[in-house]
């Protein structure tokens, strides 16, 4: 899940093809779907990101009782209104009407409002009992290309892989010791202590995860490798690729590498290297779907093709993970250039499930 804020927005307002008395406010590439002639293009509102969990005295003030998703119907999630792809929720809400938004760009809005990022449940299989891993490599938010659409440049070189619905497994080797995490428990300098049984550890020890990260140190002089893959199949996520997650042969696809010398920084590498790495200690990897110069429309298109990673497209694509060929800083994110392109049929299919 992306990084979670609520933020003041200058807006961009399009006709609403299929509805007279709706329009489209536009923040970034995304669309929310906004009464006709409630916003002007170059007004301010804020900007509710999807996977926001609202107060109900919110919701009833917008006008959105019964309305959003979730058991409690108080989360916000992407849904098409009239044939129209809607993503967040753009408002000004009574707490913030005497407020200057146009200078508060930078100010987020989330605990004066009351709005909290939504954590999604933790089924027992994927969780354990857990232990302090202060050195582990932790993953990062990757942010989605239509909130932060200057990332990358028109013709840039870059290299596009399939994002696989699934749940990151996170495996550091510090020196001799190996951790084993989530995506959310290693945000907490947290790993899961060694049980055969929890879907983690059964992906790394049954794709010997842990002997492919000492290869991979050894290659780059490193003592510190973070090794980044999706676990995946029936029994972790609604979409299952064709593998069995319940069986004895997980699911598994690796992502990402990082590696470190002493105390120096991380380092990821490069999709060329990557993919040598991979082959080389014999690790599965995420399918490539595109390289060459960076064109926004087209990725766009390829984001919302069939999963490749069976073999037989057995269903819809979730997207892409975009990154430059040569690895390099962002100045937009302040960070690592990466972004995500979602599929807008994943977005809004029924019966998703989102496990971290």
């Amino acid at each position: 899940m992306s990084t979670f804020r609520v933020t003041a927005e200058r807006l961009t307002i399009h006709p609403h093809e299929n509805a007279d008395a709706l329009e489209l406010a536009q923040v970034g590439l995304y669309r929310a779907v906004v009464a006709k002639g409630r916003y002007r293009t170059g007004d301010w509102a804020l900007y509710i990101p999807e996977g926001a969990l609202l107060p109900d005295d919110l919701i009833a003030e917008l006008g959105l009782t019964g309305r959003l998703a979730g058991a409690l119907r108080n989360r916000v999630k992407a849904v098409r209104l009239r044939g129209e792809l809607s993503q967040g929720i753009v408002c000004v809400p009574e707490a913030v009407r005497d407020v200057d938004l146009s200078a508060a760009a930078d100010r987020d809005f989330a605990a004066e409002l009351g709005v909290t990022k939504w954590i999604p449940p933790v089924p027992v299989h994927m969780a354990g009992d857990v232990v302090s891993a202060p050195e582990l490599l932790r993953w990062i938010d990757i942010e989605d290309i239509k909130r932060y659409p200057g990332i990358f440049e028109p013709g840039e070189p870059v290299v596009a892989t399939e994002k696989i619905h699934g749940s990151a497994c996170l495996f550091s080797l510090v020196g001799d010791e190996g951790y084993v995490s989530s995506k959310g428990f290693g945000s907490k300098n947290l790993a899961l202590a060694h049980n055969p049984k929890n879907l983690y550890w059964r992906a790394i020890e049954a794709y010997e995860v842990a002997a492919a990260a000492r290869r991979i140190a050894e290659m780059f002089g490193a003592s510190r490798v973070g090794v980044f893959g999706e676990v995946f199949g029936k029994g972790v996520q609604d979409l299952a690729y064709g593998a069995d997650a319940t069986g004895r042969r997980v699911g598994y696809a690796v992502f990402d590498i990082a590696v470190a010398a002493g105390v120096e920084p991380r380092r990821w590498l490069d999709p060329a290297e990557l993919t040598a790495a991979l082959a080389e200690v014999g690790l599965p990897a995420v399918p490539v779907l595109y390289e060459g110069p960076y064109d926004e429309a087209a990725l766009m298109e390829l984001a919302a093709g069939r999963e490749t990673v069976s073999g037989t497209g057995a269903h819809l694509r979730e997207g892409l993970v975009v990154r430059p060929a040569s690895g390099r800083h962002s100045d937009i994110l302040g960070g690592r250039a990466i972004a995500k392109f979602v599929s807008p049929a994943y977005l809004t299919r029924k019966g998703g499930t989102e496990y971290e």
